[in-house]
C-alpha cells in the first residue's frame, strides 16, 4: 500500500511512498516551510502497488493459465 501526506497549510504533496517515508517528508516540510505549526492536512492511501507492476503481470498471467488449463483438458 502506498501513502501520500498533503500539507494542510499550502497544499504541498510528496510523491507516493511508504507511510514512514511520507511522514518524514511531512515533518521536514513543516519544519522548513511552517515552523512552529502543528502538522495538518490529510493522508491519502492507495491500495495499488506504487509501481503498478502487478496489474500488468495479472493481465498477462491469467490468460496464460487459462491456456494451460485448456490444453491440459483437451488431451
Amino acid at each position: 500500500m502506498a501513502f501520500r501526506y498533503r500539507c494542510g497549510e499550502c497544499g504541498f504533496k510528496p510523491s507516493w511512498g511508504t507511510e514512514s517515508q511520507n511522514e518524514r517528508e511531512q515533518i521536514e516540510h513543516y519544519a522548513d516551510r511552517h515552523p512552529g505549526l502543528h502538522f495538518g492536512g490529510t493522508v491519502e492511501a492507495n491500495a495499488k502497488s506504487p509501481e503498478g507492476g502487478i496489474g500488468c503481470l495479472g493481465v498477462l498471467g491469467v490468460p496464460y493459465l487459462l491456456f494451460l488449463i485448456a490444453a491440459a483438458c483437451s488431451r
